[in-house]
């Protein structure tokens, strides 16, 4: 089926894909992508954060039929090939990033940046600076390992003088990335409970627990900051999952579900929407009460 959808041929262009990170949560954004494509939308270039960039360098290799192409990266991967025990590479990360260099190998990318048919750009923070760092050309598969590298569980990358990992620490949402590189109007796709309202019935206890909560409730204030901010410039259109249970982490077993359950509600939310003008459309979580208040004013 292939349709064209008024709210998304509305946007000004050049559009842009944000995508953003969450580790195996990225299969969601395999059933937006699925959503997307079924409505005819090709974006001018994307943006990409860790697993996010990994999405988004096949959406650009295969710009239109991309979806198929994810499906069956996800679909196959394991947790124990992607995250593999015993095979430190180095002090740096507690895996070594062998089974992410197997995923990449999957995905049938081309060597450069500059390769893809659509303009893409990984995001990843310099280790030593905290700066956000811009990967536009030259190497694809190091530019997809430095956004990716988890501090502490997978290893930095060494790329151009500069030591890099996971751009989801500055930029869990890559929407200020993509304003910058020159977008009219920008598509998110999200991943996680990090893009959801988080309401305990308590607060936790145990260590972990607490640094979960803390980690979700810092990567949401940085979503919802970056939002605003180019939302009040630009139209902005996050796309919900639907997804309303989530695995854990390096839980790969549920990546149908979860790219099934993002297709209908992105689909359904795609069939609804309408753009007019500067402001950010979205249904999901804590974005929807800024949307809500967008659309008051």
């Amino acid at each position: 089926m292939r349709v064209t959808d008024a709210g998304l041929s509305s946007l000004p262009r050049p559009v842009a894909v944000a995508v953003g990170g969450g580790g195996v949560l990225g299969a969601a954004q395999v059933g937006v992508g699925y959503a997307l494509e079924q409505r005819g939308f090709v974006p001018d270039l994307i943006v990409g954060t860790s697993v996010g960039a990994l999405n988004g360098a096949i959406a650009a290799a295969h710009p239109g039929r991309a979806a198929p192409w994810l499906d069956r990266v996800w679909t196959r991967a394991r947790r124990r090939t992607v995250f593999p025990f015993g095979y430190p590479s180095s002090r740096g990360g507690v895996f070594a990033d062998r089974g992410l260099r197997g995923l990449i190998a999957m995905a049938g990318l081309p060597a450069r940046i500059e390769e893809l048919a659509v303009p893409f750009t990984a995001v990843a923070m310099d280790l030593a600076t905290g700066a956000q760092v811009l990967l536009d050309h030259g190497d694809l598969e190091s530019a997809l390992l430095a956004s990716a590298a988890i501090p502490g569980v997978l290893p930095p990358v060494e790329r151009e003088g500069r030591t890099l990992v996971d751009g989801g620490v500055v930029a869990y949402l890559p929407v200020l990335a993509a304003r910058q590189a020159g977008a009219a109007s920008v598509v998110v796709l999200s991943a996680g409970p990090a893009g959801v309202a988080q309401r305990p019935a308590g607060l936790p206890r145990r260590a972990g627990a607490v640094a979960a909560r803390a980690g979700l409730l810092l990567w949401q204030h940085q979503i919802e900051r970056d939002l605003r901010e180019v939302s009040s410039r630009i139209p902005t259109v996050v796309l919900p999952t639907g997804v309303d249970s989530w695995p854990a982490p390096w839980d790969f077993s549920h990546a149908q579900r979860l790219i099934g359950t993002a297709c209908r509600a992105a689909g359904r939310f795609l069939d609804g929407l309408r753009v007019s003008g500067p402001g950010l459309y979205g249904v999901d979580g804590p974005l929807a009460a800024a949307a809500h208040a967008e659309a008051g004013r």
